[in-house]
């Protein structure tokens, strides 16, 4: 069970009453995450943001909020995602069916705002491309390793059809040492070096490893890229990684990959395969 698990015990089959409009007021959505989504008496509920308004083809008349709840544990300051399914005054936060087991929760995820598609997350392609891929990624994910390197070739092979938006998404608690590499990787193509970035999803390194220095020694020997420690630590370069991040939570995105595919989530992160089989 991860920690957010922990701290949120959103339950399947509770419903709460709410006003009879079709959206309730952020008073009222509060209301309903404290008395049923936030269950850990140690979780504060400070606010909740609605980042979209939604509806889905297989559940007509309901309304879709997905949103991210404001918390705070530990005197420290959360944003979890909180999807609300909304129909006659009532709320939910699963929607089941139960021929085939399909929780809407996990087919429905925010579209990506154009702000997104900027020239600092570039990594692939022309930005006037006819599709737009957009990725969280994190080089020492197995799944990662899977998926995004045949993505990136894609992009790299197709640059008037795919332009690739590449958003770094490190998985700190399951290997740490992802936070030194996206760093590094960020610096890599600010330089224009995207080879460096492709490179890091063939290093082999014990994914608990911090030592700044055996890090950078690896990706040298791995990459060819060398780069100091005072340049990966810089604070602009925290920042930017934090930036990502805070993208990640304002997408609800909770895992590695997550692909996007001209705005929408591709669940299956294998919709790329479409757009290069008609070149």
């Amino acid at each position: 069970m991860s920690l957010m698990s922990k701290l949120l015990m959103s339950t399947v089959v509770a419903t709460v009453a709410l006003s009879a409009n079709t959206q309730p007021d952020n008073k009222t959505l509060v209301n309903y995450i404290k008395k049923s989504v936030v269950k850990n008496p140690q979780v504060k509920v400070k606010g909740v943001t609605v980042i979209e308004s939604t509806t889905h083809k297989d559940l007509p008349g309901w309304t879709i909020l997905l949103t991210n709840m404001d918390l705070e544990y530990k005197k420290k300051d959360i944003h979890a995602p909180e999807t609300m399914f909304i129909k006659d005054g009532m709320v939910t936060g699963h929607l089941v069916n139960l021929k085939t087991d399909k929780d809407y929760r996990d087919e429905i995820k925010p579209s990506v705002p154009d702000g997104m598609y900027d020239d600092a997350h570039l990594l692939f392609g022309n930005k006037d491309a006819k599709h737009k891929i957009l990725v969280f990624s994190d080089p020492q994910c197995p799944f990662c390793k899977e998926v995004v390197p045949d993505i990136l070739k894609a992009a790299k092979e197709n640059p008037s059809k795919i332009a690739l938006y590449y958003y770094h998404l490190p998985l700190l608690r399951i290997h740490p040492v992802s936070g030194i590499l996206t760093r590094v990787m960020h610096l890599a193509q600010e330089e224009g070096k995207t080879d460096v970035v492709e490179k890091m999803y063939t290093l082999k390194i014990k994914p608990q490893e911090t030592n700044m220095t055996k890090v950078l020694s690896a990706v040298k020997s791995h990459t060819g890229y060398s780069i100091n420690a005072e340049k990966v630590n810089a604070k602009a370069v925290k920042d930017a990684l934090k930036a990502d991040t805070d993208a990640a939570s304002r997408m609800m995105v909770s895992g590695t990959p997550t692909v996007y595919i001209d705005g929408k989530w591709d669940k299956m992160r294998d919709g790329y395969k479409k757009l290069i089989s008609f070149f």
